[in-house]
Parts: C-alpha cells; structure tokens; sequence
C-alpha cells in the first residue's frame, strides 16, 4: 500500500446578490490512489457561471479519469460550451490537480491564478511548460510529490479581494502566498486551510463580495491509522478479545464511554483518573487511562463530534470551536478530523442500562446510528474506514 495520502478541502462564497455560485470544484476518484480536482471559474456571475464552471469541472475530471488526453478534454471544452452573447468567448477557466498514485502531480492551469505550492515550509516555484490547444494557452507541470506538500488552487476571486476597498489592485498572489505559507505551519486540514483564504477574501471584500471566489487545498501526507473504541460487548465473554484486537492496532487510541473505559482498564491492569474540570459546560470531561491517547464519555460527546463532523463538510463555520478548545468532543475532532487518516471503530452492541430511562432521549438505535453517521462523515472527508461489531 501506498504510504502517501491527500487530504483535500475547498470552499466558496457567492457574488454578492447571487444564490449560486460561479465556481464549481469536482472531486474524482480514480483507483484507490489516484485523483483528479477541478477547480472551474464560469465566465461572469449567477446561473451561466454557474452552469459554465459545472459543465467544465464535470467534462474534465470525467475525461480525465477515463484516460483520455489533455488536448482531447480542452477541445471537448471549446467545442461544448455556449457562447457568451455579451463577451463572444466560451468557456470557463480552470485548475486541474491530477494526483497520480499520489507520488506525481500533474498541475495543468487555464487563465486561472497560479497554484500555491508550499514545500518544506517555503514557496516552491515550479518548472511550467507551456502549451497551445485549440488557440488556448494551457499551463502544465509535473511535479513528484513529498510528505508535508501542500497546494493551493483559487479562482480569480480570491486575488481580487479588496478592490477599491482594501487594496486599490487586489491582494496580490505573492502576498496571499505568503499568508497560505504561515497558516499552513500550524497543521490545519485542507478543509480548514480553505476556509481561512475564503475568509479572509470575504473581510477584505467587507463581506459583500463583489466576484465568486474559491480555494481548494491539497495536502500530501503519510498515512496515519487511528483507533475507536465505543461501547462494550453485546457478550461479556467477548470482552478480552475486543481489547485484544483494539490494542494490537498500529496508531492512538481512543475510548468513549465510562463502562468501556472500566472494561479497558481492567483488561491493562490500570487505573481510570476520572476528572471533574469541565472545559466545556455541555460537554461531559475527560479521563485518563495509562496506554490510551484519549477517554472521554461516549453518547453525549459523540454527538457533539458529529454535529462538528457535519458542519466541516458543509460551511464549516464551527471550526473555531473544535480546532483550540480542550473538551472530549473538540479532541476527539482534532485527532480523527486532522491527524487521522485510516479509522477504525470497535463497536460494542451492549445496552447500556442508564440508556433504559424513558426520560432520556438515547437509545440503543441511537447509539448504532451515531457510529454509522460518524463513519458517512469521515469517509466523505476521504477518511478510510472499518467498523467491526462486538
């Protein structure tokens, strides 16, 4: 198996006024460790931009995850869209980010601004060759990737931030380059990452953004294996087996939930140190087990992690709240959103008997349907994921 992986964020704001957004990015697959990212940027505002940028980034990442040639996707381009009445030209710009077993990028570039590349903590200026197809002048380079690589691709939203605002010309793609690279230092998700260029386009527009404006980061790293202990065994007999299997995997370990905490430190022979510092007041606190990374209590925390979960893959505008602060949900959060990149989750189908109250909304169904949520969620943020059951 590869030992490199991606972990790729974007993120959008509309054109003041606008309910759709004239930028689109499309995400693809191709094999287990080959992908294809593009960002398009539609002629324009609103719906033909938006119809412009979706029909590029669909026909490109398609084609290209076929095999077909670049010459081949741009002449499908030219030939597809419509013609603009007002401006006579037909097409949207566009990044392409094509990851191939992610040890080789190819970087290919249409008229849009030039992809960050950070490497080893300073601005990489790669080699670009240039082409001509169909009368079009395409960019493209071809780069072996390393650990800790990082791209940035955005739509000319973003360099035009602060026009007559803040800036008479813009912010300039050197100085947006220089606030990717000291962002990039503290570890953020490409996600996070994303939202903090996005951001700080929309300030510097005075949150009335006069174009569309997108960023996608791509973040090369090693993969990270991470572990999920929630809940005790349906049968007690199976007790030893479930903390045998869940302490002989590679990478940290993570218990939710105060019976399975006990269950795990009698199965180490150590002490649970419960704690009574609430860092957060709706969020029970952690513990401390000797041999585990994290303990935290399991119902109450897991939903919070999913609420945060869900949010990161959509506006992620809570990302504040779990990045910093010290409660069992926000740690959890850090560990399977950032460091994680393989997850697996030891499920135990026991009833917990405080769950049988009728005034409390939890149920055993309830408990299983967080698990299957959270794992939805993380294999969306492109997390590997196995669930076994006990």
């Amino acid at each position: 198996m590869n030992n490199l992986c991606v972990d790729i964020g974007y993120k959008s704001i509309n054109h003041e006024g606008e309910q759709l957004c004239g930028d689109h990015v499309d995400v693809i697959e191709h094999g287990e460790n080959s992908t294809v990212i593009v960002l398009a940027d539609g002629l324009g505002s609103g719906v033909k931009a938006c119809i412009l940028s979706t029909l590029t980034s669909r026909i490109i990442s398609t084609m290209l995850a076929e095999g077909l040639s670049l010459e081949e996707c741009v002449s499908t381009i030219a030939a597809t869209l419509p013609i603009c009445s007002v401006r006579g030209v037909a097409y949207s710009t566009f990044t392409i980010l094509h990851l191939i077993e992610n040890e080789t990028v190819e970087i290919i570039q249409y008229d849009n601004p030039d992809v960050i590349f950070i490497r080893n903590g300073e601005i990489f200026h790669y080699p670009k060759q240039e082409l001509n197809i169909d009368n079009k002048k395409i960019l493209k380079s071809v780069i072996k990737l390393q650990e800790n690589d990082c791209m940035v691709a955005m739509s000319d939203g973003c360099p035009h931030a602060g026009i007559g605002r803040a800036f008479n010309f813009g912010w300039k793609w050197e100085d947006i380059a220089d606030f990717m690279k000291t962002v990039y230092i503290a570890g953020h998700t490409a996600k996070n990452l994303a939202t903090m260029l996005v951001d700080e386009c929309n300030k510097r527009y005075g949150k009335r953004p006069g174009d569309d404006a997108t960023a996608c980061v791509v973040k090369v790293r090693k993969r990270e294996p991470m572990n999920v202990l929630f809940g005790p065994p349906r049968n007690r007999d199976d007790c030893d087996r479930m903390m045998s299997l869940f302490f002989s995997k590679e990478g940290k370990h993570i218990i939710c939930g105060g019976t399975t905490a006990s269950i795990a430190a009698k199965y180490l022979g150590k002490e649970v140190k419960t704690s009574l510092n609430f860092e957060s007041a709706d969020i029970p606190p952690v513990a401390e087990i000797e041999g585990v990374d994290l303990v935290t209590e399991g119902v109450i925390t897991m939903s919070r992690v999913i609420e945060y979960a869900k949010d990161a893959l959509g506006k992620n505008e809570l990302y504040e709240h779990w990045a910093f602060k010290r409660d069992g949900a926000s740690m959890i959060c850090r560990m399977l959103f950032e460091e994680a990149t393989d997850i697996n989750f030891f499920v135990g189908r026991a009833v917990n008997p405080a769950h049988q109250n009728p005034d409390l909304p939890i149920t055993f169904n309830i408990k299983m349907n967080l698990v299957e949520e959270l794992s939805a969620c993380l294999r969306q943020m492109g997390k590997r994921v196995k669930v076994c059951y006990f």
